[in-house]
């Protein structure tokens, strides 16, 4: 029998689109998640294994430490920061995004463009996931900055 546990809590802390490639990024205090298109108004939104991007404060707060900068979570362009949920090898797992519901389907590996944002970002977000994670969208709805964040392992030992 599958056994499902809440694995850890937090909240979203910060929502973000672009509505192009390598557009500036754009805040927000609420979006609608959908399955056809991710974060509705985003241009990275098709169905698949890395439709909506999510970091965590705690990843990004240890990168830009060992950079010596403080920098804007924005410049990861990931769609949401998130707080108190370690991503760390969550592949397979669900992110419940307020009513919204994700799935893990990785690491958001750092590219080039980070390097190109700030000298050396690439290297410090490689170490523990710290670049994020991808997924894919299961079950939309509205989230809005401040709800809540709950990461979803499923224990298939028994």
């Amino acid at each position: 029998m599958e056994n499902v546990t809440a694995k850890s809590k937090g909240e979203i802390i910060g929502i973000a689109r672009h509505g192009e490639s390598r557009a500036p990024i754009e805040e927000l205090a609420s979006v609608r998640i959908t399955l056809e298109h991710g974060v509705e108004g985003d241009c990275h939104g098709q169905p698949g294994p890395s439709q909506v991007t999510v970091v965590s404060e705690e990843g990004w707060g240890a990168a830009t430490s060992e950079l010596g900068a403080e920098l804007s979570w924005t410049l990861r362009r990931a769609n949401f920061l998130i707080r108190g949920i370690n991503l760390l090898n969550t592949t397979g797992s669900r992110l419940h995004l307020g009513d919204v519901v994700l799935e893990i389907t990785g690491e958001n590996e750092p590219c080039w463009l980070m390097d190109k944002q700030y000298r050396g970002l690439r290297k410090a977000l490689t170490p523990q996931w710290r670049a994020g994670i991808a997924a894919r969208v299961l079950h939309g709805g509205v989230i809005r900055v401040g709800d809540q964040v709950s990461l979803v392992v499923k224990d298939n030992s028994q």
